[in-house]
């Protein structure tokens, strides 16, 4: 761990970096590994079918985690990956995770999903209510299939069709483009969704490009001047990492996070702990945090 150094506190001109300084536990993500059943050329983890950059979660290494992040003030379990329900022991998961708190679930909603239906339709008696956000990177299905594979819009848009008929809480993912009107870009969504029989309301959550895993953006760079200069201490409190963690396991060993979208700097491995994570300033020197500062992006539904 580097996070005494001068890279970690400073930037390259010598100034104090942005930070967050995590006051709260309201959600704690599981990285559920990077093995995917499609290979997106722009996926920020860099899923694809086989890879193991992030290895699978098993049962055993959530349940700790899981229990210690109860007492904590806990509100919520998320999961992102890869595809979860690549995952074997995905199900098992959001059995005990269910019983106890709500649940989000990240998908690109084709066949792993539509493999587990029977036991994901199990769920809506649960507890605890299980949400689904699922990627449909653009309004136009063969722009989403140029990145996804022939056909994967029309799976993804009737299984999230079928997850609502079941009673589940469903939104979607979509790619931001450079000098889009956001109004008329979630608009153009309005006819599938009538197709699958959702709301108009769905929700629809735009990322911009986070690059791929070990890419190094040019961006500005975050002091602690612009934190208090351009952001409300209400904006603070909203970034990921002041309420939120992400279990990874890498190498055999699991880690804790700063947030969904920092995995591949081992800097932001904040400890094996919740105790000791919390603990922890998290500066905002990578490339990603700046879409956080400048957009307002986060992957919470909170």
């Amino acid at each position: 761990m580097s996070r005494t150094s001068n890279d970690w506190l400073l930037t390259p001109n010598g100034d104090p970096r942005g930070y967050i300084q995590p006051e709260r536990l309201d959600e704690l993500w599981f990285h559920t590994g990077t093995n995917c059943n499609l290979r997106c050329p722009f996926c920020l983890e860099g899923s694809k079918p086989g890879d193991n950059r992030i290895e699978f979660i098993t049962f055993e290494d959530f349940l700790p985690l899981a229990k210690e992040a109860l007492p904590l003030g806990l509100k919520r379990f998320s999961f992102t990956g890869g595809e979860p329900f690549v995952n074997p022991a995905m199900v098992q998961i959001l059995d005990w995770a269910l019983t106890h708190r709500p649940c989000l679930v990240l998908t690109n909603a084709t066949e792993p999903l539509m493999n587990r239906m029977a036991e994901i339709l199990a769920f809506a008696d649960a507890p605890n209510a299980l949400s689904f956000r699922v990627s449909l990177d653009f309004s136009d299905p063969e722009r989403h299939d140029a990145g996804r594979g022939k056909g994967n819009f029309r799976k993804s848009l009737r299984t999230l069709g079928r997850l609502h008929e079941a009673g589940f809480s469903v939104s979607i993912a979509r790619l931001q483009e450079d000098g889009e009107v956001p109004a008329d870009a979630d608009a153009a969504y309005s006819r599938h969704f009538a197709e699958a029989g959702l709301p108009e309301a769905t929700r629809i959550i735009s990322f911009p490009d986070f690059q791929l895993p070990g890419s190094i953006a040019e961006v500005p760079h975050i002091t602690e001047g612009c934190m208090t200069r351009y952001l409300t201490a209400e904006q603070r409190s909203g970034f990921m990492c002041n309420f939120s963690k992400m279990v990874v396991r890498k190498d055999g060993k699991l880690g804790l996070y700063a947030c969904t979208l920092v995995d591949d700097d081992p800097d932001y491995d904040l400890g094996s702990t919740l105790a000791e994570a919390q603990q922890e300033r998290v500066t905002l020197k990578h490339h990603r945090c700046y879409s956080c500062f400048a957009f307002g992006a986060s992957c919470s539904e909170g």
